[in-house]
């Protein structure tokens, strides 16, 4: 539970809100109790046909009657304990020390009804009828109020859930934000948009019905305990002896509840994913027509969160009638227990005193209405009860990711890096994704500044990984990567990538104008800038001509409302606008047509000028960019030199860059 406390603190950023809340909770409960006291007054008072100052006269002459008695029986005892054997001294002690206790209570009794009786005198009505009358309206009023505190109290309650909703996935985002590659290649898309809809939504309503239900509820079992406590605590404690057996099985059942949420959390992040991957692959799916062993893997996963909400829900059909059991159970012994002191006007109970003096119908009615007002909102926790338990498993769920900490840490002391870029330099570094699988094994390459190099290797060799490090987003196993003669691990990560653009194979552009796509490599550009960049990067004629809005045409979501050749241009305009010292170009013309190649090739023969560029691709065109080649196979350089050098001597180098192709033609 630990984490979904993590949850309910964020509330406490909101102070007025959680002190409204909880001020209209204690409202509600004060007047719940309030509301059934009325009860005393109707059975002991205006059923015996009697005033509230009447009662109060009458009870005032009985005390002191009684005060008198007991006044009588002191004085004979003390009088007699002199005269009396040794044998039976101690006997009267204890009936003298009795007997001053019972007039010391009955002392205090009368002092509080003589205060009480003027002020019933001057207020009160004096019949029976009018005092009716002034029950049942209090009772109205009561009724009243303690609806207005619950509506303003709901209101706040829900103000409440969603501010901590708010709180929560912002949070939950910005640490998303910080998370390395690493995790992301482990998560899944669907298990994050789980987390993200699915867990911060749980958790926040869990929290919600702490300051609701799960905290008015208990307020208004409080004050009818405390009321029937006031008639009888030891009458209470008698009946309330099946309570720790009650606690006992539902701590069984909040336990056997929250493993059971957690389970269903997870296996519902499966949905999200298989929806996630339907959606992706709605192409392929339709091409080799497979909807049906589509729909027969769906029906399995949503089997699954199917089983486990069943199971959820058995466990949550136990709690309520086992709370009403246990009510029953009290109210019965309170029934039985109570009923034998009335019917038989006694104040001991299997030789325990119960009661100073013998219960009227009005005090045992009180006190059974109390525990009747105690056992409807125990009922009614029990609806959130398992609300409780799916916010604490998806506080679990949540913050494990959330509390995850990133491969890739900041340096202490971060090193700043000098205006003018020195050398790149990969010293003897290698890398893996699992330790079993090594993916770069002993790296050894210097790149000086304003150098351009261009590797080239089959599928899974390395070379996207070997341009990973190079903006930390992973750090090697073991070796070093070194800019400017600094350990990239020294540096902090902001600072290396405000110096480095990037342009992928798989262009990404946000679901926004263009306009706001290619200012998106520097926030600070002005319209003028975004414009040159554009034009730079070829991609200013399409987006004034073709675009119907031109730079304020939205790309639709991953720029989908864009060509392949568009999309790259866009971005390389992006990387353009950024000015960097370092260019990484992933295999950014692999998938475009020949007249975007030209002109992308055409921006990038001159955008390479004087700064360094690591290129990763397999077309001759941009390999002739290239000041060097880098060959590398199975996580190593098998090769480095000119494109001349490399089409004479190395035979991997002539497959991958059709070379004997080039020399036929």
């Amino acid at each position: 539970m630990n984490n979904f406390y993590r949850v309910v603190a964020l509330s406490f950023r909101h102070k007025f809100t959680v002190a409204a809340s909880l001020f209209c909770s204690l409202a509600v409960a004060v007047l719940w109790g309030g509301n059934i006291t009325a009860i005393f007054p109707i059975v002991d008072v205006i059923m015996l046909n009697k005033s509230i100052p009447q009662y109060v006269d009458e009870t005032c002459t009985e005390f002191e009657t009684e005060i008198a008695t007991l006044t009588k029986d002191i004085d004979q005892r003390t009088a007699a304990l002199p005269k009396a054997d040794e044998a039976k001294r101690p006997s009267l002690r204890s009936e003298l020390a009795d007997l001053q206790g019972q007039l010391s209570q009955k002392q205090r009794k009368l002092s509080w009804y003589q205060q009480a009786s003027p002020v019933a005198h001057r207020w009160l009505p004096t019949t029976a009828f009018r005092t009716l009358l002034v029950v049942c309206l209090a009772l109205v009023v009561g009724t009243l109020l303690k609806s207005l505190f619950r509506v303003i109290g709901s209101y706040y309650t829900s103000r409440l859930g969603h501010l901590i909703q708010f709180e929560l996935r912002k949070e939950f985002y910005r640490r998303t934000l910080r998370l390395d590659l690493s995790t992301f290649r482990q998560t899944s898309g669907g298990d994050l948009m789980n987390r993200f809809m699915g867990d911060v939504g749980t958790a926040s309503v869990g929290a919600q019905n702490v300051f609701g239900m799960a905290l008015r509820e208990p307020m208004k079992v409080a004050v009818c305990l405390i009321i029937a406590a006031w008639v009888s605590w030891q009458l209470l404690l008698l009946t309330l002896i099946s309570v720790p057996l009650a606690a006992v099985a539902i701590r069984w059942l909040a336990k056997s509840l929250k493993r059971a949420n957690r389970k269903a959390i997870e296996e519902f992040g499966f949905v999200y994913e298989r929806i996630e991957e339907t959606i992706g692959g709605i192409k392929v799916i339709k091409a080799f027509t497979q909807e049906s062993r589509e729909r027969s893997r769906f029906h399995r996963t949503s089997k699954l969160v199917y089983n486990r909400s069943m199971r959820i829900a058995m466990y949550d059909s136990l709690v309520s009638p086992f709370t009403e059991t246990i009510g029953i159970v009290i109210i019965l012994a309170a029934v039985l227990s109570g009923g034998y002191l009335v019917l038989n006007q006694q104040t001991h109970l299997f030789g325990i005193r119960i009661s100073d003096e013998p219960l009227t119908h009005g005090w045992l009615t009180l006190f059974y209405c109390m525990l009747a007002g105690a056992s409807d909102p125990g009922r009614r926790l029990t609806a959130a009860f398992n609300s409780l338990q799916q916010g604490a498993a998806a506080a679990d769920h949540l913050y494990e990711l959330m509390d995850r900490e990133t491969a890739v840490k900041e340096p202490a002391e971060p090193k700043s890096l000098p205006e003018l870029m020195g050398p790149i330099e990969f010293r003897d570094v290698c890398f893996s994704y699992r330790p079993s699988e090594p993916v770069l094994d002993h790296i050894n390459l210097r790149i000086e500044p304003g150098e351009t190099i261009a590797i080239i290797g089959p599928n899974g060799c390395g070379k996207s990984t070997l341009s990973n490090l190079l903006p930390r987003f992973y750090d090697p196993v073991s070796g070093a990567v070194m800019l400017s003669g600094f350990d990239l691990r020294e540096l902090r990560r902001r600072d290396i990538r405000e110096r480095i653009g990037i342009v992928t194979q798989e262009t990404l552009l946000f679901d926004d104008t263009v306009y706001e796509n290619i200012r998106y490599g520097r926030s600070s550009a002005t319209r003028d800038e975004v414009v040159e960049a554009a034009r730079r990067g070829h991609a200013h004629k399409f987006i004034t001509e073709v675009l119907s809005d031109g730079y304020n045409s939205k790309v639709g979501p991953g720029g989908n409302r864009l060509s392949g050749g568009q999309r790259q241009r866009i971005a390389l305009a992006r990387a353009i606008l950024r000015d960097p010292d370092i260019l990484i170009l992933d295999e950014a013309t692999s998938q475009i047509d020949v007249e975007s190649e030209r002109l992308i090739h055409e921006v990038l023969e001159e955008f390479t000028r004087g700064r360094t560029a690591l290129i990763i691709t397999h077309r001759p065109s941009t390999l002739e960019l290239a000041d060097r080649i880098v060959v590398m196979d199975a996580g190593r350089i098998v090769d480095v030199g000119t494109y001349a050098e490399l089409a004479q001597r190395c035979d991997l180098f002539r497959r991958l860059s059709h070379a004997d192709l080039r020399e036929v033609a």
